[in-house]
């Protein structure tokens, strides 16, 4: 079967090449799946370039959390799946629900493989069934994504509700997931962009407060001025260290920060102080459990919400796609078929 791995020398996408596999066999308790779609997330960015947190890989490794496809076989002792279900994986593998439990990895870094290959062998607890009227394409868009907006938003803390405003910083995926889930809950959405064509988008998704922040750069009390002073219940803080001052002023009080991302950097000035004063409160988010994958899907299909698919690129043109993430011109997300 054809793969992409990541060579374990090289510098950046230059360790991304095409290869052949044996095709894989499901053990007890495993699913072999044919990958129809997958998506790339920041994190991917940072696989490729050797950065990302966690222990390096010691071979060849199939990136990519996020896929989508149909059960081709399962092993013994497989209730959960069927051949011919159509299926998601989970970002974190056996992690079904309450906190994670021993030994759970995450798919697309060291140790664990991927999904960027045409067959995958997935624990039948890593896989969810999928809406029937969600493409493989946008299906792949969910895993981490949609489910890191739906922990920030509806598990962490105090879940949003109506009336309730929430900030997003940019446009990509989490942060469009986040404005559609906020919108469905009947929150008030602000979103910040360095791109006026990007927050009209958001602006049809139904954003009501604009922010170019490299028009406005101190965005922060653009929040409050909008707000009358009050600030917002919930931020989806995916810039890290660099933005997080920023978040702590731009939350109201007994608002909550949800921490996600590093896109911003990470260095800056990260004392949480300020939230002593507000009542407020800082929540890590590192995706979330099959509970949270299962009941965000539930919502979407009684909220008809689609995912924010930017551009898809076919399985010959996977570093291109890469490329494209790099870029940062992307609005949702960005997927490959195969």
């Amino acid at each position: 079967m054809k793969v992409y791995e990541l060579a374990a020398g090289g510098d950046g996408l230059d360790r991304l090449r095409r290869a052949d596999r044996p095709m894989p066999v499901p053990g007890r308790g495993q699913a072999l799946i044919r990958v129809r779609a997958a998506s790339l997330n920041f994190r991917d960015l940072a696989v490729v370039q050797g950065v990302y947190p966690g222990p390096p890989a010691t071979g060849n490794l199939i990136p990519l959390s996020d896929g989508a496809g149909e059960v081709v076989a399962v092993g013994d002792g497989v209730t959960r799946v069927q051949p011919g279900d159509r299926v998601a994986a989970t970002f974190f593998q056996t992690w079904a629900d309450g906190p994670p439990p021993p030994g759970c990895v995450a798919l697309g870094a060291a140790p664990a493989d991927g999904v960027l290959a045409e067959h995958v062998v997935l624990h039948e607890d890593g896989l969810v069934h999928i809406p029937q009227e969600f493409s493989f394409e946008e299906a792949a868009a969910l895993p981490c994504a949609a489910v890191t907006a739906w922990n920030a938003l509806m598990a962490a803390g105090k879940p949003v509700r109506p009336g309730a405003s929430v900030l997003v910083l940019g446009t990509g995926g989490v942060s469009i997931f986040a404005l559609q889930f906020a919108r469905a809950a009947g929150a008030r959405v602000f979103a910040t962009s360095s791109s006026d064509e990007k927050l009209a988008r958001a602006q049809r998704l139904g954003a009501s407060g604009l922010i170019n922040y490299r028009t406005t750069p101190d965005w922060e009390q653009e929040v409050l001025r909008l707000t009358g002073g009050r600030g917002v219940d919930a931020v989806v803080e995916v810039g890290g260290a660099g933005t997080l001052a920023k978040s702590f002023q731009a939350v109201g009080f007994g608002g909550k920060v949800a921490l996600i991302g590093v896109l911003a950097g990470r260095s800056g000035d990260t004392s949480p102080h300020p939230l002593m004063f507000k009542a407020a409160s800082l929540h890590g988010i590192f995706v979330g459990n099959r509970r949270m994958f299962e009941d965000m899907l539930q919502a979407m299909t009684v909220n008809a919400i689609r995912p924010v698919v930017d551009k898809v690129f076919g399985f010959d043109d996977a570093a291109d796609a890469y490329r494209h993430l790099m870029a940062g011109r992307h609005f949702g997300k960005v997927v490959i078929t195969l």
